[in-house]
C-alpha cells in the first residue's frame, strides 16, 4: 500500500453514512432516556395496553413525517399536509359511502380516491413552487387554506360516517399486539429508507438540498424531482387519511389541524436539516417515538394540555439549536 493510498480522503458518502449512523444513534439515546425516565416516574407507562397506545397515537404523525423528510431534504417545507389529509379523508369518506358497493370494492375506493386527492394536491404544491421558484412555505400555505375550504366544501361541513365493518376492524387489528395500522407506517419507512439510500433519485435529492445548482449543471432535471418530493409528501398524506378513517370510523373536514407542525418537529428533531441536504427517515422515525412517548409520558404524570405544548415547543427549539451546530460542525 503506497503513502498515497493512506492517505486518500474517506469519500464523502462514507463520512456522510457514519456522521447518519451516530447522528441517529444520539437520537435513540434520547429516546431511551425518556423511556426510562417515564418509566421510573408513572406506573403504567411500560404496560402492554399504554405501549400499543403510543404506537396508535404515532400512526399518523409518522406517515405525514415520512412525507414531509423528502421534502425537507431538498430544502422545502409543506405547511398543508394536515389540511389535505382532511381533503383526502372526506373525499374517501363520500366514495367509500355511495350506495351499490360491496366493502371491498368500497374501501378500495376509497383508498384509491385518498391518495389520488393528496397527490393531486402535492403535485400542485411542487409545480407552483418549483416553476416560479417560489418559497415553499407560501405556496403550501395557500393550499393549507384550499384544501381545509375544499374539505368543508365537500362535505358540507358535516362529519361523515357509518363506513364498511371490515374498515373499522383493519384500523382496529393487532399482530402480536402491534397495531396493523403502525405497521403500515412502519412499511412506509422501510421503502423510504431504502428510496433514500440506495437509489438514484434519493441521492439527488440529498444533492438538491446540498447544492441545487451543481445537480442542474450535471444535467439532471431538478424540477421534476422536487415535484416528485412533494408529490410523495401528498401521498403520505392520502395515505394517512386512510388510517385516521380506519381508527375512527369517520372522516372529518376539521381533523388534522396542526398535524403539519408535528410532523415537521418529528423530522427536526430526528436530525433532518431545515435547509436539506442532510436527515434520513429512521431518524424521523425516533423523532416521531420522542414526540410520542413524551405526549404519552407527560399526561400519565398529570400535566395539563397547556403545559405539554409549551414543553413539546421547548423540545423543537431544542432540536432546531442542535441543527444549527451540527451545521456548523460538519460544514468544517
Amino acid at each position: 500500500m503506497t503513502s498515497q493510498t493512506m492517505t486518500e480522503p474517506v469519500p464523502a458518502q462514507a463520512r456522510l453514512s457514519v456522521r447518519s449512523v451516530l447522528q441517529n444513534a444520539g437520537i435513540g439515546l434520547a429516546l431511551l432516556a425518556l423511556i426510562l425516565f417515564f418509566s421510573v416516574f408513572t406506573e403504567h407507562f411500560l404496560t402492554p395496553n399504554n405501549i400499543t397506545n403510543i404506537l396508535t397515537q404515532i400512526t399518523i404523525n409518522l406517515v405525514l413525517a415520512v412525507g414531509m423528510t423528502f421534502v425537507i431534504l431538498i430544502g422545502g417545507i409543506d405547511l398543508s399536509v394536515g389540511s389535505v389529509m382532511a381533503f383526502a379523508a372526506v373525499v374517501a369518506g363520500k366514495a367509500i359511502t355511495l350506495p351499490g358497493f360491496g366493502p371491498a370494492e368500497a374501501i378500495a375506493l376509497a383508498i384509491v380516491a385518498a391518495t389520488v386527492t393528496g397527490v393531486a394536491c402535492g403535485i400542485f404544491n411542487g409545480v407552483v413552487s418549483a416553476y416560479w421558484a417560489l418559497p415553499s412555505f407560501i405556496i403550501t400555505l395557500g393550499m393549507l387554506n384550499i384544501a381545509r375550504g375544499a374539505a368543508l366544501q365537500v362535505s358540507d361541513a358535516q362529519t361523515i360516517y357509518s363506513f364498511p365493518f371490515a374498515f373499522e376492524e383493519f384500523g382496529s387489528s393487532m399482530v402480536y399486539g402491534v397495531p396493523v395500522v403502525f405497521l403500515v407506517a412502519l412499511l412506509l419507512v422501510l421503502v423510504a429508507w431504502f428510496i433514500l439510500n440506495f437509489t438514484v433519485f434519493g441521492r439527488l435529492l440529498y444533492g438538491i438540498g446540498n447544492n441545487e445548482e451543481a445537480v442542474r449543471l450535471a444535467g439532471h432535471p431538478v424540477f421534476w424531482y422536487k415535484v416528485a418530493a412533494f408529490t410523495i409528501c401528498g401521498f403520505t398524506a392520502g395515505i394517512a387519511a386512510i388510517v385516521y378513517m380506519a381508527r375512527l370510523n369517520i372522516s372529518s373536514p376539521i381533523a388534522g389541524i396542526g398535524f403539519e407542525l408535528n410532523a415537521i418537529a418529528a423530522v427536526i428533531i430526528g436530525g433532518t436539516s431545515l435547509s436539506g441536504g442532510r436527515g434520513s427517515v429512521i431518524g424521523t422515525l425516533l423523532g416521531a417515538f420522542i414526540i410520542g412517548v413524551l405526549a404519552n409520558g407527560l399526561i400519565l404524570i398529570g400535566l395539563s394540555d397547556f403545559m405539554r405544548q409549551m414543553i413539546t415547543g421547548v423540545v423543537i427549539i431544542i432540536a432546531v439549536v442542535l441543527d444549527y451546530y451540527r451545521a456548523k460542525y460538519t460544514s468544517k
